[in-house]
């Protein structure tokens, strides 16, 4: 079975939530389920580095494809379309990942013919101008493909758009493979150590609008606890500037770490925290990571899935989105090390009854089958 992942980005080009779900999935459907017919996953993805073609990772073959311009975020390709007729003649199924308006595109020109599927990880927030002009090609294009995947039952509930089709609509949740993340080696815990302690609140990510970022770092103003804040993103220098204003002698901006420094920071801290206030933030992977690692968590209820993975007072506290006060008053309630204790334990709990890779690439290996079933 061959499955062609379409996105506009992933690794190594850039690090994302979005990029790492897509991982996941090729990672935990490739496993040896069935050695009859293992699923082969290839990612098909723009690039605007001059490396394009193949290229061999551990869960997949990358195809890149030149990427000529950018609007609204959205990466266009003059030689998309050719290069996704190629894929299409290797794939047995094709899956999407949702949004990226060219894949629309590529799509309803390419004629596909095999069954497709649409990971649909988020509405259009920002662009709401724009968002009015595509709507026509999304419904059209979501109204073509076999069958549409929610990664929350609360996105589901809360998303205008797929209200228009729920009757071809799962709810699949991300799920992550703690094997696919290394252990800190005892140098890097240690350098951890040396550069920020322990006992801290702790954000990882890409440093975007829609992240409440900005939120945090009013909330940080007097709260008493000390943050790190590590990645990179087009709100960073802002972020700075903003720290600087308020003086903020309690936080860190870390930069971009890699995959063994983020697991030593987990460990280090006291709990994560994810102030994204808007619906793109439609499920925070790295809640996943943080509760795998036995972390509290601290996020914001906008209706998405970070609610569905972070349940408050049992995995740790959900507050109002785009609220300091609450959010400062959240910090320093998990300073306890007592409710450190019984909400971590009870997120990697949860974790590891819901939102493991195993059973996440199970239930898209069943869909896949499903779906070349009935097409036969």
């Amino acid at each position: 079975m061959r499955v062609l992942q379409v996105y506009r980005t992933y690794f190594p080009d850039t690090q994302g939530g979005l990029e790492e779900v897509i991982r996941q999935i090729c990672r935990n459907t490739g496993r040896a389920v069935n050695v009859d017919d293992p699923v082969k996953n290839r990612v098909m993805c723009l690039t605007r580095t001059s490396e394009t073609g193949a290229m061999r990772r551990p869960e997949a073959a990358v195809v890149r494809v030149k990427q000529h311009a950018e609007i609204a975020s959205c990466g266009l390709s003059a030689c998309g379309f050719r290069a996704f007729e190629r894929q299409l003649e290797w794939a047995d199924i094709v899956h999407y990942h949702h949004p990226w308006p060219f894949a629309d595109m590529l799509h309803i020109a390419g004629r596909v013919t095999q069954p497709t599927v649409v990971t649909y990880h988020s509405d259009i927030v920002r662009q709401r101008f724009l968002g009015r002009l595509y709507a026509p090609l999304m419904h059209r294009f979501l109204s073509r493909v076999d069958r549409i995947v929610c990664t929350s039952p609360n996105y589901l509930a809360s998303s205008k758009v797929l209200a228009h089709h729920t009757d071809r609509t799962d709810v699949i949740p991300i799920g992550i493979d703690p094997a696919a993340y290394p252990e800190a080696s005892s140098s890097t815990r240690a350098a951890v150590h040396e550069a920020f302690g322990e006992g801290f609140m702790l954000f990882v990510g890409v440093l975007r609008y829609y992240k409440g970022l900005h939120v945090l770092l009013e909330a940080l103003k007097g709260a008493g606890v000390r943050c790190v804040i590590a990645g990179q993103g087009p709100e960073e220098k802002n972020l700075k500037s903003q720290a600087a204003r308020l003086g903020l002698d309690n936080l860190v901006f870390a930069g971009r770490v890699d995959d063994e420094t983020k697991v030593a920071l987990i460990d280090a801290a006291a709990a994560f925290v994810l102030p994204s206030y808007l619906r793109s933030e439609a499920f925070g992977v790295v809640l996943l990571e943080a509760a795998m690692r036995g972390k509290p968590l601290i996020s914001t209820d906008a209706g998405t899935g970070t609610s569905y993975v972070n349940v408050d007072g049992e995995t740790g506290v959900v507050v109002p989105p785009d609220d300091a006060d609450a959010l400062r008053s959240a910090m320093q309630q998990l300073t306890d090390a007592r409710a450190q204790k019984e909400l971590g334990k009870n997120a990697k709990a949860r974790f590891e009854r819901e939102f493991t890779g195993e059973a996440m690439g199970r239930r898209y290996r069943l869909l896949y089958e499903e779906l070349l079933g009935a097409r036969a």
